[in-house]
């Protein structure tokens, strides 16, 4: 799920690093076709038997419909897909294939012939196209990789790019669908060992500024609202054989070069950076919100990012989701969410379906305050456990996860419009809406004033926080 972009990597797919080549019968799960044909142009059905998706309510048993999402419905002003821009992840959707470190591949699906051709791609581009059809998402992301592969030269694998994005061109227009953001892989290849804009290598760095260079001008090509640069993948593990400080200034110059590449070429988008910790090394440079707000600011690029959170990596970091959005806010910087979760008992990155309705109201209430995140949304950076293996599992999980931030939606909006929690903590802090509370809160109470006042009034009297109170307002809205 990661590009390397060295140690502040660029986006890249988590599951494309298990890119595996399967022998698997050429077919086709459209009804009465034999086998998906050698045309480019193959326009089949990929998910047969499965009608768009619609809301029918809290009390359906269906699994193929929203029991919550329902995306004209209005909250507190905004319609919910308006609050939630949802986005399919190209790359854990179309490329996982159930594969971990300690596992092979479990998913082979029906329409894959075993390659990574020009020809398979444009087959998995329709299919995704199909897919967020009939999920009844708005938006897509992507990176350049996963949609196209590789070739011997820069130059061939620009051309295959090229191809694939002209067909996902057609096919947006088509299904006025659009791109939440693209981003450039700059993980997988050999050339990233050492990473890419940190690599210790100058024609490493150069390759990885072109390799951005195309990515961008194909996401501004496909109208994309945001372009992502990735947290590390590389890490830094000890700085026995590593220059961390002129590694973190090749950085800051590579992005320095990014923004005057977006304005030349007129891309409107935002630029985000997704902090991520851990995996797989021990030290980060963007580790979390706050580290990575402190380089933008370091190198004086604090007007020109916003950060994509993901939650996952909250975990990673030792913070919750909500911690990590509201630093992102407070900061301005809220860009982008990755709707998913961790197992915070398994050190590395599971990528999991968000399905907590208490973290999802949690997210939901930093997204209310923060007026909503466009043109950011949520992208569902997630992948089906290795063991669910139906095609029709690809629906259950993107459905399971958007009626899971729709019931965090709606209980953040009963929070909001109940007022007592707000009450609540309004009252904590009530001692500062006073005349003295605002001299310090303007910055105007220095240490002998506060000397002088401390005297005349004695020892502080503390209230209590009423921490379980709040406990039990929050859940009433469950």
């Amino acid at each position: 799920m990661m590009m390397k972009f060295g140690k502040l990597s660029l986006l890249i797919s988590f599951s494309v690093f298990c890119y595996v080549v399967i022998a698997i019968p050429e077919t086709c799960p459209a009804a009465n076709v034999g086998n998906c044909g050698d045309s480019d142009d193959w326009e089949g059905e990929f998910f047969p038997g499965i009608s768009k998706i619609k809301y029918e309510g809290p009390l359906s048993k269906n699994p193929l419909s929203f029991k919550w999402y329902n995306a004209e419905e209005e909250v507190l002003g905004k319609k919910m897909k308006d609050w939630f821009r949802f986005s399919v992840a190209f790359w854990h959707t179309f490329r996982g294939i159930g594969g971990d470190p300690f596992g092979a591949p479990t998913k082979h699906w029906p329409w894959e012939d075993g390659t990574n051709s020009l020809r398979m791609a444009k087959r998995r581009m329709r299919a995704n196209f199909e897919f967020i059809n009939k999920l009844g998402v708005d938006f897509w992301c992507f990176h350049d990789r996963d949609i196209a592969p590789d070739a011997p030269t820069l130059e061939e694998t620009n051309a295959n790019l090229d191809e694939v994005v002209a067909l996902a061109q057609e096919l947006q227009i088509k299904g006025k669908k659009s791109v939440l953001w693209g981003t450039a892989q700059l993980f997988m290849h050999p050339r990233y060992m050492h990473g890419a804009a940190t690599s210790s290598e100058l024609e490493v760095y150069a390759y990885a500024a072109a390799q951005v260079k195309k990515a961008m001008e194909v996401t501004h090509y496909l109208g994309g609202e945001n372009y992502v640069f990735w947290g590390g993948r590389e890490g830094y593990q000890s700085l026995l054989n590593t220059n961390m400080e002129r590694e973190l200034n090749h950085l800051a110059r590579f992005f320095e070069a990014a923004i005057a590449h977006k304005k030349k070429i007129g891309f409107n988008g935002t630029l985000l950076i997704e902090p991520k910790p851990q995996e797989p090394t021990k030290h980060q440079y963007d580790w979390d919100a706050a580290t990575t707000a402190n380089f933008l600011r370091k190198y004086g690029l604090i007007g020109e990012f916003k950060l994509n959170i993901e939650c996952n990596h909250a975990t990673l970091s030792g913070h919750s989701c909500h911690h990590e959005l509201e630093t992102a806010r407070i900061n301005g910087l809220l860009g982008n969410i990755d709707a998913n979760t961790g197992d915070p008992q398994v050190g590395w990155d599971t990528d999991q379906f968000l399905v907590d309705i208490q973290e999802a109201t949690m997210i939901m209430l930093s997204v209310i305050r923060n007026d909503g995140i466009a043109p950011g949304g949520f992208n569902f950076d997630a992948k089906l456990r290795r063991e669910s293996t139906d095609v029709e599992d690809l629906f259950i999980a993107h459905i399971v996860g958007m009626d899971t931030m729709a019931r965090g939606l709606k209980n953040a909006a009963k929070l909001v419009e109940d007022g007592s929690l707000a009450e609540l903590v309004r009252k904590r802090y009530q001692s500062f809406d006073t005349e003295i509370g605002a001299q310090i809160e303007a910055g105007k109470a220095d240490f002998d004033f506060l000397e002088k006042k401390t005297k005349e009034w004695g020892e502080p009297k503390v209230a209590s926080a009423k921490q379980e109170l709040a406990e039990m307002i929050f859940q009433s809205a469950m």
